[in-house]
């Protein structure tokens, strides 16, 4: 199943279309940090992702980051509702010198737990203290729990990958077809 999902604002223009069961990758927002992000989480969540965003760039890339979160969120969790998931996953994400723990309950309550810091302020023109915002924004549209733990950082840009390789990880875990609903309340979402 492909879900499709756009949203256009006075701030931005933002269009997703998802599919759990994989497919091509196509990504093109107008922050390059971001898309390379969010490119990095589809090729290890193992999903079929197309996303075209653009947005106020001249302002910042707050409400750009903020409107892909959101329509990744919902598009989760239209998917999740399709179909019997494993509800949980989780990661444990080196790279190189860094090292972040990622864990993952589609649980119906979307809240992002984050336990580290940044080294630095930016990579490149991007203000990594978007990168919770954004995350903020996917788990409380997708109604998603996520965790993730800084357990080592050798540099901010090797941070941001870990975090989102390893959230992709935890998402193919927890997305994964399950033979029954996950969950003694007879509901996940």
């Amino acid at each position: 199943m492909t879900v499709k999902i756009e949203r256009k604002t006075k701030e931005t223009e933002v269009s997703v279309e998802l599919s759990l069961g994989g497919g091509p990758t196509d990504i093109e927002i107008s922050c390059g940090f971001l898309s390379h992000m969010i490119e990095l989480f589809a090729f290890h969540a193992g999903v079929g992702l197309k996303v075209q965003a653009s947005g106020d760039e001249k302002v910042d890339y707050h409400h750009l980051t903020e409107d892909v979160g959101i329509l990744l969120g919902r598009a989760f969790l239209q998917s999740a509702s399709e179909r019997p998931v494993k509800r949980y996953g989780w990661c444990a994400l080196p790279m190189d010198g860094s090292l972040v723990l990622a864990a993952v309950d589609v649980s119906g309550r979307g809240q992002f737990e984050w336990k580290g810091e940044f080294p630095a302020e930016r990579c490149g023109d991007f203000d990594l203290e978007l990168v919770p915002e954004f995350w903020k924004a996917f788990c409380r549209e997708g109604k998603i729990t996520f965790h993730a733990q800084v357990l080592a950082c050798d540099n901010a840009h090797h941070l941001a990958e870990a975090l989102f390789k390893g959230a992709g990880r935890a998402f193919r875990e927890a997305f994964s077809p399950a033979d029954a609903l996950q969950s003694t309340k007879g509901t996940l979402v």
